[in-house]
């Protein structure tokens, strides 16, 4: 009788496993963690077969070479900034993410705290629950009919924001290296950087977290953006540089801010960000609804499957390990 193969899930923030277990029935044993660095579950992974992994990390050279049977490293989410590809790909290690489990819901998302942002639901909300019932404290508010949104990033998220923009009857643009002006049919105009940043009334990041974007939205981001200026961010905290943003805050470089993601996250308290009027937190939850919560359970469990009965995965982030992994795949 064929041995199973061993799972390490390194950590996961829902309540039951029971799609994980169901999917890797008769194939293997799930061992389930609750870690959030390598030292904790690089006992137990030692000998895995397979790695599902939601946000314990950093997973670097070091950390694999110490799981030498380890064929896949599955993520939960979309984002492998924690995961080291390059050192993966040497390893012949196959590392897969789920890229279209939360679209829409990040894209609803950040029009919630665009809208939030520009009727200062929030704002409004505080005031009349603290006995105050007035229009005043929440002067200037601007109709968002022919406004317009800058996404920094046009990937599947940016582009389904862009759609429900377009709605209100904003203008849209975008910067992206990588996309050519009319490569896609979602509403927005390719800018430069630069002039993304002195035109938008709204901008919004949506960039991958790569070290050429970690701490891209900085001092001289805000210098080159409008003081009435509102920034988003449903992508990844480090895009923004935290300290650069409550200088630009405290200098009223823009009127403010509308933040899913932090950098650090959680946000410590106190925290200069914290408190603000014109400051909106939210605790990285723009992902979520139970829908997607169905489509992010069962992406990595499946992508294991696939490699462990010897197929290849769908969502393979460093395509270059095909034909050199060590699934023989």
């Amino acid at each position: 009788m064929a041995t199973k193969a061993k799972v390490v899930l390194t950590d996961y923030v829902w309540e039951s496993l029971d799609v994980e277990k169901k999917t890797l029935a008769g194939l293997a044993e799930l061992v389930p963690l609750q870690t959030k660095k390598p030292d904790e579950f690089i006992a137990q992974a030692a000998d895995c077969d397979a790695l599902l992994n939601t946000y314990a990390g950093p997973i670097t050279g070091e950390v694999m070479a110490k799981m030498p049977r380890c064929k896949i490293i599955a993520r939960y989410g979309i984002g492998v900034d924690t995961i080291d590809l390059d050192a993966a790909t040497r390893a012949g290690i196959i590392v897969t993410n789920n890229p279209n489990y939360c679209i829409e819901e990040v894209a609803e998302h950040t029009l919630a705290l665009l809208l939030d942002s520009a009727r200062k639901v929030a704002f409004y909300d505080r005031l009349v629950r603290a006995g105050t019932w007035a229009v005043p404290p929440g002067k200037p508010l601007y109709r968002l009919v022919g406004r317009t949104l800058g996404l920094i990033g046009f990937g599947n998220i940016a582009r389904q924001v862009a759609v429900r923009a377009a709605a209100f009857g904003m203008k849209v643009m975008y910067a992206d290296p990588f996309v050519n002006a009319g490569q896609f049919s979602e509403p927005g105009t390719k800018v430069e950087l630069n002039d993304l940043l002195r035109e938008s009334d709204f901008i919004s990041v949506h960039p991958p977290l790569t070290p050429q974007t970690r701490k891209m939205v900085n001092d001289e981001a805000f210098s080159r953006m409008k003081p009435t200026a509102i920034l988003i961010n449903c992508s990844r905290g480090p895009v923004v540089d935290t300290d650069a943003l409550v200088r630009a805050l405290d200098a009223k470089k823009i009127a403010g801010c509308a933040l899913d993601t932090t950098d650090p996250e959680p946000l410590p308290s106190p925290h200069p960000l914290r408190g603000r009027d014109n400051v909106i937190l939210n605790p990285h939850v723009a992902w979520y609804s139970e829908t997607a919560m169905v489509g992010l359970q069962a992406g990595a469990p499946n992508e294991v499957r696939r490699v462990l009965s010897g197929e290849w995965p769908v969502n393979v982030v460093n395509k270059a390990v095909k034909g050199k992994n060590r699934a023989g795949l």
